[in-house]
């Protein structure tokens, strides 16, 4: 056995025990796990021993899969069954790229918290570098939860994570086109179509196939049916429903009772409506054949696909691919097909009255307009095929490993100081850009005690006495604030981002935007004070451009919960708003999306040309500023952590002491 599957099948097994088995798949996986993230808590079970047993297998793929790593190799691991692989790959493999693929919807937040483990699988899947999702539905779901259990925010699905990049992106898997397009020229098939065809005669055909599971949506299906024949007799003996229920975890509690309803709902009705020579529901309890399913596609007028919960649904897709001419489908808008299959007739499942409304209305299509709409939606399933989702996920993931190996900061070494040094010495003209709290002084608990201390003063003094030298203090800090500290040096003064400018001490402060935006504040500050009276010792600060909430000085355990709702409301009720939601150092941030220092510097800087830019920073704010930067300029991120600038050095102290030695 071993043999033939390493050799024929190229695969390396994992023996697991009966009993592991039991606990891992049959319980933690199918009886926890697959409920939950289909968004079925009351049917979840769950018991600690199967965790632990999750976790031991998690460990046997590892220990099995580290051996046969080569050089240049990838990792690409799937589905709910592995979710704590990809941390325990990184642990042992830091280096090496790894892809994860979610084949089930990702519950939202309220949901998935049920689950004890929740922060232990987000820490397993953040192993990863691409985590990749069906619909961006599950991939937001993700985030929410990444957001609210681990703190991490994200911009556009990328999440700075230590020294790399972890990616969420979206990838609707798509099937075989041509093998379930090119189906019905197989003579095994047209054969299967003849029964079909015998079977069925005149009769128009609609067909469900579905796995045995509550997800499905199978007695919903049926109760459609039975609502269709009640409400419309004049379809009697006209039409034939084929339901095709494939079995699957029949030791199981729920499949089980789901079984015996199945079989009684179809009694019943084909009791109360069948002839002699016509029964409404033929209903078969197995698995098909390629071939006996092409041929249902081919013969079938409608397809009837109307899960409650499912990831993505390849039947609603093998269905489209395989007919060539006229057919309908009839798709639930809670499958992930949905979101590609826009043409389809999309139904709210639970919905009886609309299911039987779509029913009648796909058998009435006529059939031109069935061939227009299937034509545009073959089209796009032939171009996003199984091949491409296969191709552009390593595509991405490729992309990914790039992104965190262009935005990992090199540490600011003695050449690189050389450098900077001669590169200082041999300019025309200097640009000095400095953030001020956590790059130029440490953070204080209090933030009006973080007043520049004499040391400072000097240094600022030095740097900015040379002629060709432009200092530049870029801060969140408010503008009365930043007069009062450094008005009188010769230095300019940006506040809150680069909302306000003081070009030197003899200049007025002047808005970049006028006039200044605020009405945005009557929606954001109830949110801010909500958040406010629940956090003691935390307070919100309110500056011309942004509303910020403070929690440096509360309670760590219960502000960094609250930080992390507190962003995820924010982000969620501001989305149409011109606003930016910013998570800082103990703050959150909410301001105009047309002030940032990375647009300040491209405005009101960049044409000055500088020879040499220096700009120092610790925090998400500067990395609008280090993406504006030339390749050239010399951006610091004062903090060891993933950054778009060049480099990076530890502290405060350090960032001085570099300022020290330019003019010495």
């Amino acid at each position: 056995m071993k043999k033939r599957l390493r050799e024929e099948l190229q695969s390396q097994p994992v023996f697991i025990s009966e009993q592991l088995i039991k606990r891992y798949y049959e319980n933690f996986s199918n009886r926890t796990i697959w409920p939950l993230f289909h968004s079925f808590p009351a049917y979840v079970k769950y018991a600690l021993q199967d965790w632990e047993a999750y976790q031991k297998v998690n460990y046997m793929f590892c220990k099995t899969v580290i051996p046969l790593i080569k050089p240049n190799d990838i990792i690409w691991v799937h589905d709910y069954h592995l979710m704590l692989l990809p941390k325990l790959l990184r642990e042992r493999i830091p280096n090496i790229p790894i892809g994860f693929f979610l084949h089930i919807p990702f519950p939202h937040f309220d949901i998935f918290r049920i689950l004890p483990q929740h922060r232990e699988i987000l820490d397993g899947l953040m192993g990863a570098d691409l985590i990749g999702f069906h619909t961006y539905e599950y991939a937001h779901s993700f985030l929410v939860s990444v957001r609210r259990t681990l703190g991490y925010d994200n911009t556009i699905g990328q999440i700075l994570l230590g020294d790399r990049i972890v990616q969420a992106d979206v990838f609707p898997m798509g099937i075989d086109f041509s093998k379930y397009s090119e189906a019905t020229e197989s003579s095994v098939v047209q054969d299967e179509i003849a029964k079909i065809k015998e079977k069925v005669g005149e009769r128009k055909l609609v067909f469900s196939v579905s796995r045995q599971d509550y997800t499905k949506g199978i007695p919903n299906t049926i109760d459609a049916i039975a609502k269709f024949l009640e409400k419309h007799p004049e379809w009697h003996q006209k039409i034939t429903f084929m339901l095709i229920v494939v079995p699957s975890r029949g030791h199981v509690d729920h499949y089980m009772l789901l079984k015996t309803e199945i079989d009684r709902l179809v009694g019943k009705i084909n009791s109360q409506y069948g002839t002699l020579d016509w029964m409404p529901i033929i209903y078969i309890y197995r698995s098909l054949s390629f071939e006996e399913l092409a041929a249902l596609y081919a013969s079938a007028d409608v397809g009837f696909i109307i899960p409650l919960r499912d990831g993505m649904n390849l039947i609603a897709k093998e269905y489209l691919a395989v007919k060539n001419d006229g057919g309908v489908l009839i798709l639930s808008d809670m499958a992930g097909a949905a979101r590609e299959l826009l043409e389809a007739i999309i139904v709210n499942p639970y919905d009886t009255a609309e299911l039987v409304d779509a029913l009648i209305k796909a058998l009435q299509m006529p059939v031109s307009q069935q061939e227009e709409s299937n034509k545009i939606m073959r089209a796009r399933l032939k171009t996003y095929d199984i091949c491409w989702w296969v191709e552009r996920f390593l595509e991405r993931l490729d992309e990914v490993i790039y992104l965190s190996k262009s935005l990992s900061v090199k540490f600011f070494d003695e050449e690189s100081k050389q450098e900077m040094k001669r590169k200082y010495n041999e300019s025309q003209f200097r640009l000095i850009l400095l953030d001020y709290d956590g790059t130029l002084v440490p953070f204080s608990r209090e933030p009006g005690r973080a007043a520049p201390d004499d040391n400072l003063i000097d240094l600022l003094q030095k740097i900015s006495s040379p002629s060709h030298n432009e200092v530049v203090i870029l801060s969140g800090r408010d503008r009365h604030t930043l007069e009062k500290w450094f008005g009188y040096l010769n230095v300019a003064l940006v506040a809150e981002h680069g909302g306000w400018v003081r070009t030197n001490p003899a200049s007025a402060w002047t808005s970049v935007t006028n006039p200044i935006e605020e009405g945005w504040k009557k929606e954001v500050r109830p949110i801010f004070n909500l958040f406010f009276d629940r956090i003691p010792c935390s307070f919100v600060e309110e500056k011309d451009y942004s509303l910020v909430w403070h929690y440096r000085m509360a309670d760590l355990k219960s502000s960094s919960i609250a930080a992390k709702e507190l962003l995820d409301v924010l982000t969620n009720l501001t989305a149409n708003l011109n606003i930016r939601v910013l998570p800082g150092n103990k703050t959150v941030e909410v301001r105009n999306s047309g002030v940032s220092k990375g647009i300040f510097f491209s405005q009101y800087l960049l044409h000055k040309n500088a020879d040499f830019i220096l700009a120092a920073g610790d925090d998400w704010t500067d990395e609008d500023l280090f993406a504006a930067l030339p390749d050239s300029s010399f951006s610091i991120k004062v903090g060891i952590r993933a950054s778009r600038a060049r480099f990076s050095i530890r502290s405060y102290r350090d960032m001085r002491a570099l300022l020290s030695q330019l003019e010495d």
